[in-house]
């Protein structure tokens, strides 16, 4: 395999780890616009370790995704609170808060970046996207799951059901934290090198968009959407200036024909009907 080929199925990899943590929260209607501040702590916390106190890859990035996950838990409480555009602005602001932080911060290199010493590959990198779809797949056939699409529906009504509304939220969106400083770890230890301007909210974004086009009703969405805009870009290279003009377009057609996303609930019980009728 040639190392292009292997540096955009790496980028694949940790954008399908990236998608997966924005799809949790966005499973019961909340959109979290700072899953690219999440991949700042779990990248920066994990080279601290592996660099500054010589952990081990994997405990070093692993203890990144706990430490994103424990952040995503302290602030989740005071902003699940709010709602729609609300919580979207609130945690717009927490990535650009954690951006600013790790731009003014000399100890990790502020503004300038900050190396990496330790590197992984492709194949354990596939290996923990490959992990994250099966715990995806797994959460979203549980109880979590269920409720999360409960509250998608009706939070009021999941709620007089005895789902305790706030909790499963909280829940989702500490996952999904984790899930995004594995990303970030993963990240900084494949290119060996990150900077606080890179987690920006135009990445947050990009992610959220990415889950969208794919689909939120099932787990297979957030990985087609996640190779949509990875995959596509790289296609259309050989047009040159008109690239991202000819991937806009065809975001806007994918909109237009699929508002509801590229993988549906109906479009899974279709596809298995016609495999049992096969």
């Amino acid at each position: 395999m040639s190392g292009y080929s292997a540096a955009i199925l790496t980028l694949l990899a940790i954008n399908i780890i990236a998608a997966y943590a924005a799809w949790l929260p966005l499973a019961a209607g909340q959109v979290n616009l700072g899953t690219a501040g999440f991949m700042a702590i779990g990248a920066y916390s994990s080279a601290v370790l592996s660099n500054e106190f010589e952990w081990s890859l994997p405990m070093a990035i692993a203890a990144g995704a706990v430490c994103a996950g424990g952040f995503a838990m302290a602030i989740g409480g005071p902003v699940l609170r709010t709602r729609g555009l609300y919580l979207a602005l609130a945690t717009l602001a927490f990535n650009e808060v954690v951006r600013g932080i790790l731009i003014n911060l000399d100890v990790v290199g502020g503004a300038a970046g900050y190396p990496v010493i330790g590197h992984l590959g492709l194949v354990p990198i596939a290996a923990c996207a490959a992990g994250i779809f099966l715990l995806a797949l797994w959460l979203g056939a549980s109880r979590l799951g269920m409720n999360l699409h409960a509250i998608e529906q009706d939070e009021t009504v999941t709620a007089l059901f005895g789902v305790h509304v706030p909790f499963t939220q909280l829940a989702a969106f500490t996952i999904g934290g984790a899930m995004a400083g594995l990303a970030g770890g993963l990240y900084g230890h494949h290119f060996s090198f990150i900077e606080g301007q890179h987690f920006n909210v135009l990445l947050s974004v990009t992610i959220v968009l990415s889950v969208v086009l794919g689909g939120t009703q099932t787990v297979w969405g957030p990985a087609i959407g996640a190779a949509f805009f990875t995959l596509l870009p790289e296609i259309f290279r050989g047009a040159a200036a008109w690239r991202y003009v000819l991937f806009a377009a065809a975001v806007i057609l994918v909109m237009a024909i699929r508002p509801q996303g590229l993988v549906t609930r109906a479009d899974l019980m279709r596809l298995r009907r016609a495999v049992r009728l096969a």
